[in-house]
């Protein structure tokens, strides 16, 4: 009987000693190519600060799910008036910051008010422009009133731009982001890395992570090794170089490749010469071998463009064949603008693989129709100053991830330089119109005028293409917003 004993027990100290080394991971090394500038989602545009803090410091109203549907988030539920212009937002209770402080409606009204002001620094600031009045019902009630019916406006309010904030906390979050979400801010080491931690008050669904590394990677060289090591297990937008079919055949690792809402354009500076003429814009379109440029910056995963609108959505219109390659028309089309004897233009490029990459075959395929297009490479933080700041510069090449925002053209003040006051017509009323059928109409509308007017170079949709270790479940397939979205990620060890 003793012995029978002491077979069970120790039977029972290896079942204890199995199931403590066999416990799932809850520690995560993620790559990213770009740094983010400053941790402020409602602060700036670089994609970055959104893949690092979206869903994962930072919560707002509502929140972008991983298919684009629209979720509750902060607000547990909203009604919408019969005029659809009064929203009316019922908040979750218990909810608290990183930094103990309580949650409420006061912090709603801080937020948006503070998004839409005058000097706001809200890269955004279109999202809240519809917005006439925020207003505290009681503690956990918020009512929005807009100026006029907006279609959009719950999918607006869940942009990281639109994220709530503390105002005991907000002009600090550059450096030291406080929010409500499931994981709090921990450290950055400036050049290398931003450490995240599991919240131990948060409101929601607990998160299986204890600890997220986001480590800042530029390029294939290194992104390959860290990955094989395991010193980064996750690398959700791999610059994949020509290193792709090793991962696809490693059982050790996942490749999925999906969509995302990076619209990738040769930008030109409507408002420069040479490229303030129409005809010089259409050469430039002619000279561009899609094909070529996506095989050469994205491995061939790209999907051509013709105009500012993802292939994934329902109101995507294919204006591809708009500018076909045909150098012979670039040709005529730059001498009939007086340049034929050729011009000499700057193409700025910021650091991601697609640019540097595309960069490289655009400067040849423009050559070959006569625009010498000098290189030159530039820092992130450089491009957000001197191109998306100050609009220095005569070609740009960029992926416009932040969905739905082919609204930007509209823009006064945006480093584009365009201007039609028919284009600017079409969104004003498609910021009034709720009707789906009336929408595509007027999103269809609203691609042609873009395509014909060859305002950038449309080259290419930004595939997402992940790597991770096999292990892990949870990441995105593909990136309706930029976001590294924790909530769910787990290993299965």
């Amino acid at each position: 009987m003793r012995l029978w004993k002491t077979v069970l027990a120790a039977t029972a100290v290896a079942l204890g000693c199995s199931t403590a080394a066999f416990a799932a991971r809850t520690d995560l090394v993620l790559g990213m190519v770009l740094e983010p500038p400053h941790l402020d989602p409602t602060a700036g545009a670089a994609a970055a600060i959104r893949e690092v803090t979206y869903a994962n410091i930072f919560e707002g109203l509502t929140r972008i799910g991983p298919n684009g549907e629209v979720l509750p988030d902060l607000a547990e539920s909203w009604t919408i008036s019969e005029d659809g212009k009064v929203y009316t937002f019922k908040l979750h209770t218990g909810v608290k910051f990183h930094d103990g402080s309580d949650f409420d409606a006061s912090d709603v009204k801080f937020s948006l008010d503070r998004a839409r002001a005058e000097n706001a620094q809200n890269a955004q600031k279109q999202l809240f422009a519809a917005i006439d009045t925020v207003d505290v019902v009681d503690p956990t009630t918020v009512k929005v009133t807009l100026k006029q019916p907006q279609g959009s406006f719950l999918y607006n309010m869940g942009w990281g731009d639109a994220v709530i904030v503390a105002p005991e906390s907000a002009e600090t979050n550059k450096e030291k982001p406080i929010g409500t979400g499931p994981f709090k801010f921990q450290n950055w080491a400036k050049g290398s890395s931003v450490t995240l931690v599991k919240s131990d008050n948060y409101w929601g669904e607990p998160v299986y992570l204890d600890k997220a590394e986001f480590r800042f990677i530029p390029d294939a060289s290194a992104a390959v090794p860290a990955m094989l090591s395991g010193d980064v297990q996750a690398f959700p937008n791999m610059p994949t170089s020509d290193s792709l079919s090793q991962f696809q055949s490693d059982p050790r690792f996942k490749v999925v490749v999906g969509s995302t809402e990076g619209e990738t354009i040769l930008a030109m500076n409507n408002g420069k010469p040479p490229f303030d003429q129409l005809k010089v814009r259409q050469a430039v379109s002619y000279a561009l071998d899609r094909k070529a440029i996506i095989d050469g910056a994205s491995e061939g995963l790209g999907q051509p463009i013709g105009s500012h609108m993802s292939p994934s959505s329902k109101d995507y219109v294919d204006l591809t064949g708009t500018y076909p390659h045909d150098p012979a028309k670039a040709k005529e089309l730059l001498k009939e603008a007086g340049l034929e004897g050729g011009t000499k233009v700057t193409l700025k490029l910021p650091p991601p693989p697609y640019a540097r990459l595309g960069g490289e075959i655009i400067a040849s395929q423009l050559r070959d129709v006569g625009i010498e297009a000098e290189i030159v490479p530039v820092e992130w933080a450089q491009w957000l100053d001197q191109v998306f700041t100050k609009k220095d510069y005569d070609l740009t090449i960029v992926s416009h991830v932040e969905p739905n925002d082919i609204g930007i053209y509209a823009r006064k003040d945006y480093y584009f330089n365009y201007q039609n006051p028919e284009f600017n017509k079409v969104i004003e009323e498609l910021d009034l119109t709720a009707d789906e059928g009336k929408r595509k109409e007027l999103l269809g509308k609203a691609q042609k005028i873009l395509a014909d007017d060859a305002v950038v170079g449309f080259l290419f949709e930004l595939p997402k293409v992940g790597v991770w270790d096999a292990k892990i479940e949870g990441l995105w397939q593909n990136q309706p917003v930029p976001a590294n979205d924790l909530t769910k990620v787990k290993w299965n060890d």
